[in-house]
């Protein structure tokens, strides 16, 4: 499993305490240092059924400035905004090896990628 992780969250070190707690063997990326490129955001987003401002932090995109229509014509345009941002992109992610993709933000999403990775 790979875990789009930033440090300084409560719920990405919330979403490691998790992995560590069952057992499961993960590779850290810390995203902010080694940002997704837009074919990984394009995956994820796939994975998770999601339009690319649905996985966008609203204060963080705010504060990057990214005033971009939320419609199928501009989805290129915020897979790219949020690549270029990583800040702005929801965390933890957790992608499993069988593809399974979560945003760890609580126990149950935490649960769903430790089910897929075993």
């Amino acid at each position: 499993m790979e875990v789009w992780h930033n440090p300084a969250c409560s719920k990405s070190r919330a979403a490691v305490a998790a992995l560590d707690a069952a057992g499961v063997t993960y590779v850290v990326r810390r995203y902010l240092d080694d940002p997704p490129t837009p074919a990984e955001l394009a995956d994820v987003l796939a994975a998770l059924e999601l339009e690319p401002w649905e996985l966008a932090r609203g204060r963080e995109v705010a504060e990057a400035g990214l005033d971009l229509p939320r419609d199928a014509e501009h989805r290129t345009a915020w897979v790219e905004a949020l690549a270029a941002h990583p800040r702005a992109i929801q965390r933890p992610m957790l992608v499993a090896r069988d593809g399974t993709v979560v945003v760890g933000r609580d126990e149950e999403a935490v649960a769903r990628a430790v089910a897929a990775e075993r």
